[in-house]
């Protein structure tokens, strides 16, 4: 009699019932295995549900044309801000309407500026050709005034630890590049080198720039700027041996002043910044610049008798000394001073008035001026005011503010 047919897994001979017999799977070692609970029904229509498509760029059928005069109308925070972040594209068409730049990092300078925005008009290169200050503790302090940060050694005797620059063959090679890939440039901004043939490139490269803010100018450091002919506002900082480190005889004295006067003589406005000229210097200005207007002088270290030579300035109409510790310790006599005929208005900023004899031959200058102001000035008394009246058309066509 044939033996019955053993049920084995998997094979053919497997009865239905085979199972019935092995242990319950649900319990191992004792232990009851909970089955996980079904996903709920939101989760399963998700993932049944496709994948949802973004929709199509339709910027992408407009011509670069036509997205840059869209994106021209958008006002300036839009443009350089939210605009420039959608996509690489709208990124580099929002660079191409840059116009205005700060600069902070000398190594973009030389590497991506150009790429980056290509149509550069105005350019201020004096922040990133400062070192960042080395803090010697946290506890340190930073004196920051502007642009400039100046670190505090409370140890040192001086505690003002001079300001430090980039190396000259760094800022020329900055202004190298610069001069070959911004030929319409208009401003800069920028740090001069002791022997600074950047600046030459520049005046090369850059045909069309009018407006020039040089910062730690020396006389040696002007004789790239008379190769300018074209330009029209220019503003010299002139080097202090305190903040910037730079020898006793550093800074501009007569000598800058006559090479500027001499190749710069269609300046239309000139400030002066911590200048150290004299009578032969402000002279040179007034005979050379026949088109200088506007005249502004600041923290002054002017020689005795410079207030004389603003008589040459014959078509000056705006004067202005601003923050100035003193005006003129010895004007000489009244009659070899002179006048500004032209001059419409005097304005006086933060300035020491306390010398009477040095405010009786400014306003003798300035008689011809039609505007006088004086605004946060110290030293003046009540007697002072009647000088006013030296200047002989601001009693009834100008004003008198204080």
């Amino acid at each position: 009699m044939p033996e019955p047919e053993v049920g084995v897994l998997g094979g053919r001979g497997l009865h239905r019932d085979g199972l019935k017999g092995w242990p319950d799977l649900r319990s191992l070692s004792g232990k009851k295995m909970t089955t996980p609970p079904p996903p709920p029904v939101e989760k399963q229509q998700q993932q049944a549900r496709p994948a949802a498509v973004a929709p199509p760029d339709q910027t992408l059928e407009f011509s670069d044309g036509l997205l840059l005069r869209v994106l021209a109308c958008l006002p300036e925070p839009h443009l350089t801000g939210a605009a420039s972040l959608v996509c690489r594209r709208w990124m580099r068409l929002a660079g191409r309407l840059r116009r205005r730049l700060v600069v902070r990092d000398w190594a973009f300078v030389t590497h991506r500026l150009h790429h980056r925005f290509p149509e550069l008009a105005d350019l201020d290169l004096f922040p990133a050709s400062i070192v960042a200050p080395a803090v010697p503790s946290p506890t340190s302090p930073l004196l920051t005034c502007a642009e400039v940060s100046l670190t505090l050694d409370t140890g040192a005797d001086p505690p003002l630890v001079a300001c430090r620059f980039l190396a000259d063959d760094v800022l020329d090679r900055g202004l190298v590049a610069v001069a070959a890939s911004f030929p319409n440039l208009r401003r800069l901004s920028a740090t001069a080198a002791s022997e600074s043939g950047g600046l030459m490139d520049i005046a090369g490269g850059c045909a069309t720039l009018q407006e020039l803010e040089l910062h730690r100018c020396t006389d040696l450091a002007l004789r790239p700027v008379s190769a300018f002919a074209h330009l029209q506002i220019l503003r010299l900082v002139a080097a202090s041996s305190a903040l910037y480190g730079t020898s006793e005889d550093g800074g501009v004295t007569d000598i800058g002043l006559t090479i500027l006067a001499h190749g710069c003589k269609r300046l239309v406005k000139l400030e002066l910044v911590g200048c150290e000229g004299s009578y032969d210097g402000i002279a040179a200005v007034g005979r050379c610049c026949a088109m200088l207007e506007e005249l502004t002088i600041a923290n002054h270290k002017m020689d005795n008798g410079w207030l004389a030579a603003l008589a040459f300035c014959g078509n000056l109409k705006t004067l202005r000394l601003q923050g100035c510790c003193r005006i003129d310790d010895d004007p000489g006599p009244a009659e070899h001073l002179g006048a500004c005929l032209t001059l419409e208005s005097l304005q006086l900023q933060q300035c020491q008035l306390r010398d009477r004899r040095a405010l009786h031959a400014l306003l003798l200058v300035c008689e011809g001026a039609r505007e006088l102001l004086v605004q946060n000035c110290w030293g003046l008394e009540d007697d002072m005011f009647a000088m006013a009246g030296l200047c002989r058309y601001s009693n009834h066509q100008s004003h008198f503010s204080i």
